[in-house]
């Protein structure tokens, strides 16, 4: 009974997340972007304590490994993807240029790649190929947050450009290290610790914000330090 009961914990944990997603979508909708931010943060904890608990508890599964990236899809993927929208739907566009704000969705096609991407690919077990999607969606969320009520087109052009640059990043072979710590040592976990430091230093600079240059310090750092 008490194993039955085990190996459902993760699963539960994952439907956590699930439902913060679909929380956040409802926010973005509404045009609440704090709030989708805040319930995007909720289901990034739900996200990562899934895996730390099936790890825990030996419960991996199949099911659990297809729910996951479900879950994440709406959380990191579809949110986001619709608060980019509703930030593009402020700009003062030119007539017959209506549709733009809606180019913002494919930030969710590309996390729908990236998550099937990963799934499959059996060389991402201690880092990463590719921008991993909650790093994304915390990006997007510092962006919209800090252009909350632009209307100027070229605001949005570069909204547009960063949407497509993004969506290449989900996708490519770029290494990017992972925040897992295996031990304590300097030696195995330098990068962990000078992105951990300029990170508290972006935060207490920009506030919640502050996610948005964090995102990109951490792209910054993969990619100077990658290794073929």
């Amino acid at each position: 009974m008490a194993n039955c009961i085990t190996r459902h914990i993760p699963n539960t944990i994952t439907c956590c997340n699930l439902l913060s997603g679909c929380m956040a979508v409802i926010a973005a909708c509404g045009g609440c972007v704090r709030t989708a931010f805040l319930w995007i943060i909720a289901g990034a904890a739900f996200d990562f304590c899934d895996g730390l608990s099936a790890r825990l508890l030996h419960a991996y599964s199949p099911l659990g490994k297809e729910l996951d990236s479900l879950a994440d899809l709406t959380t990191f993927g579809l949110a986001p993807a619709l608060l980019c929208r509703n930030l593009l739907s402020g700009i003062e566009w030119q007539a017959g240029q209506a549709f733009i704000p809606y180019i913002a969705l494919i930030l969710a096609a590309f996390s729908a790649l990236r998550l099937a991407k990963f799934n499959i690919d059996e060389r991402q077990t201690t880092s990463f190929l590719g921008l991993a999607v909650p790093a994304d969606a915390l990006f997007w969320c510092g962006i919209c947050l800090w252009l909350q009520g632009a209307s100027s087109p070229v605001v949005g052009w570069i909204v547009i450009a960063g949407i497509i640059l993004f969506s290449f990043l989900l996708i490519s072979e770029i290494p990017m290290f992972s925040l897992k710590f295996k031990n304590l040592g300097w030696h195995d976990n330098y990068i962990r610790y000078i992105f951990l430091a300029g990170s508290a230093i972006l935060a207490l600079a920009f506030g919640i914000k502050g996610v948005a240059p964090i995102i990109l310090w951490y792209i910054i750092l993969s990619v100077c330090t990658c290794r073929k």
